[in-house]
């Protein structure tokens, strides 16, 4: 939710400009996801939280962003080394997610969900390239270079960041 001071904010609590989806993607029963864990972050509130890992990154606190790994899941670190990347795949539960155009607040015109990172989407998954400083595989904990979500964000999944493959090609024709 947008905060009840922010002054371009309806009744309804929709920006001037913005649509809901016809349908509540929230109300559907089709996906079983597991979290594997959680996120700790300096971050309690939304609007001291980083819009994106570049602003989080210059915020940084040394040591303060963990992942927690659950029990069940800590066999599955195996393979990954500090000082590597991975991507991260959480669930922003505090994101609304009922918007098909949102008004972004720089911007003039709104725009489609799709064409925007807003953590406002119909399945609210956030992706974070983070820099795995240390792993303790016994206590399932992470120590990251920074993150930019709220303390305690679940964590849906953990891929490893391959260079070879996970960027933009010179030449997309």
């Amino acid at each position: 939710m947008v905060p009840a001071s922010d002054p371009v904010m309806t009744r309804s609590g929709v920006r001037e400009g913005e649509v809901p989806f016809a349908v509540d993607p929230g109300d559907r029963d089709d996906a079983r996801l597991a979290f594997i864990g959680h996120l700790e972050s300096p971050w309690r509130e939304r609007g001291s939280c980083p819009r994106n890992m570049r602003e989080a990154r210059e915020r940084s606190q040394d040591g303060s962003f963990r992942a927690r790994i659950d029990l069940p899941f800590r066999p599955a670190l195996d393979g990954l080394a500090p000082g590597g990347y991975a991507w991260l795949l959480t669930w922003l539960s505090q994101a609304r997610r009922d918007l098909a155009l949102q008004m972004p607040r720089h911007a003039t015109v709104a725009r489609g969900t799709f064409s925007l990172r807003s953590p406002v989407r119909p399945n609210p998954i956030g992706l974070h390239l983070v820099r795995l400083v240390s792993i303790d595989g016994d206590s399932g904990t992470l120590v990251l270079d920074a993150l930019d979500v709220l303390d305690g964000t679940p964590l849906l999944d953990i891929k490893p960041y391959l260079p070879s493959v996970d960027h933009a090609p010179d030449d997309l024709s």
